[in-house]
């Protein structure tokens, strides 16, 4: 594994800048994302199902009047769907002025950046997850896979929430 150059760090520091984040836990995995696209964490209730969507979009739900798109995480990243449970819950998010719910196991905690702990996400081949990848965030006991929430917003796989208006 090669070392990280000053460059490389100063690049994903341009990108993801100091900032917070949420995370949260998808499996064994720890994941974050930009708390400035978080509009509200919910408890985990079951959506309306729409037919022949992607297995990954659970369905839709009524926030207060909108109608939000809701994907299940673990599909989303080639994970296999894990039964609902009490931490089970919905992080809403708003990205260009659209609302989309993601199915997470637990959310963990705010976590504030600061660009020394970003690292760039090292050439680990092409995948769902890795493609989605932002940065690796180091903490002091752990790892934390920081979520490119516009990339899976542009993602081809991403069905209902990617369409145009």
């Amino acid at each position: 594994m090669s070392a990280t150059t000053p460059n490389e760090m100063q690049a994903v520091a341009q990108v993801c800048g100091p900032r917070e984040c949420l995370s949260f836990r998808i499996g064994a995995e720890d994941y974050g994302i930009d708390i400035l696209q978080v509009q509200e964490v919910r408890s985990y209730e079951a959506p309306t199902r729409i037919a022949q969507t992607q297995p990954h979009v659970l369905g839709v739900l009524n926030l207060r009047g909108e109608i939000v798109p809701v994907i299940d995480m673990r599909l989303q990243l080639g994970m296999a769907q894990a039964n609902f449970d009490d931490s089970t819950v919905v992080i809403v998010l708003k990205v260009a002025g659209r609302a989309f719910g993601l199915v997470v196991d637990a959310v963990s905690d705010v976590i504030g950046l600061a660009p020394e702990q970003l690292r760039p996400v090292p050439g680990i081949g092409r995948g769902i997850a890795a493609d989605l990848l932002l940065a690796i965030v180091t903490l002091k006991d752990r790892m934390l896979l920081l979520i490119d929430i516009d990339k899976l917003m542009r993602s081809p796989a991403f069905g209902l929430a990617a369409r145009a208006d």
